[in-house]
């Protein structure tokens, strides 16, 4: 018992043990998720959080602690988000054919996110600081940490609330699109992309990948837009 204990603490001091344990958790997930035909409820980002979750409360083990290894496949979320410009580039008449709606559809889905969401808060009787928090909960969780600084939010719970929105958006897209009966895969996507960044293009690319390609653009293009309007919009509505 005190042979294994000992090479239990040797193990947690190693960043290799919670990388190995981001990935088989992801690919116990990813498992799961094709087992259940792709269904929008069994989401393998949502599992792969659980089950990582489950280990760390289990085991007492601080986030920190977790994230010196976890930070390796958190580096790679930069070049990922980067590579999404290559099928723009490959289809880039095809979102030049569309680039109208394109923009009356991200300029309407940006604001609406932040107003909707800042009004839904008072409505609650949400604190300021949350307020703040909340602001680009729609935006990928790099950009949104930056602009809840910059307005007066706190970043970590930024970063929560990022993921909350995308874990969300990617359960519903299907079946709200399904129910709208909006089959139009371009408009499919680009309303995950907007509404739940990253989260939400990594369904739309495993839906189509037509609905891939307007995800992307649509998360590249709202980072862009709310990092401007955001400080406007929560400077006159907070």
């Amino acid at each position: 018992m005190n042979d294994a204990f000992s090479l239990w603490v040797y193990l947690t001091s190693t960043p290799l043990l919670w990388l190995t344990l981001t990935l088989c958790a992801w690919l116990v997930a990813d498992r799961v998720s094709t087992l259940a035909g792709g269904h929008p409820l069994v989401n393998p980002v949502l599992i792969g959080i659980i089950l990582v979750s489950i280990v760390l409360v289990v085991t007492d083990t601080p986030f920190e602690l977790y994230f010196e290894g976890a930070q390796f496949v958190h580096f790679l979320l930069g070049p990922a988000i980067v590579a999404t410009a290559v099928p723009l580039i490959i289809n880039r008449a095809v979102v030049w054919s569309s680039i109208v709606p394109l923009v009356a559809a991200l300029i309407v889905g940006s604001v609406v996110a932040i107003v909707s969401v800042v009004w839904l808060g008072r409505l609650f009787g949400l604190p300021e600081e949350m307020l703040l928090s909340l602001v680009p909960k729609s935006v990928t969780a790099g950009v949104a940490m930056g602009i809840a600084e910059e307005i007066g939010g706190t970043p970590s719970l930024t970063a929560v609330l990022v993921m909350l929105t995308g874990m969300s958006g990617a359960v519903m897209v299907t079946p709200l699109m399904n129910l709208l009966r909006i089959k139009d895969y371009a408009a499919r996507g680009f309303s995950a992309g907007l509404a739940s960044h990253g989260i939400g293009m990594a369904r739309a690319f495993s839906v189509d990948p037509t609905a891939g390609l307007f995800a992307s653009l649509a998360m590249g293009l709202n980072a862009l837009l709310t990092s401007i309007i955001a400080p406007i919009l929560a400077a006159w509505l907070i």
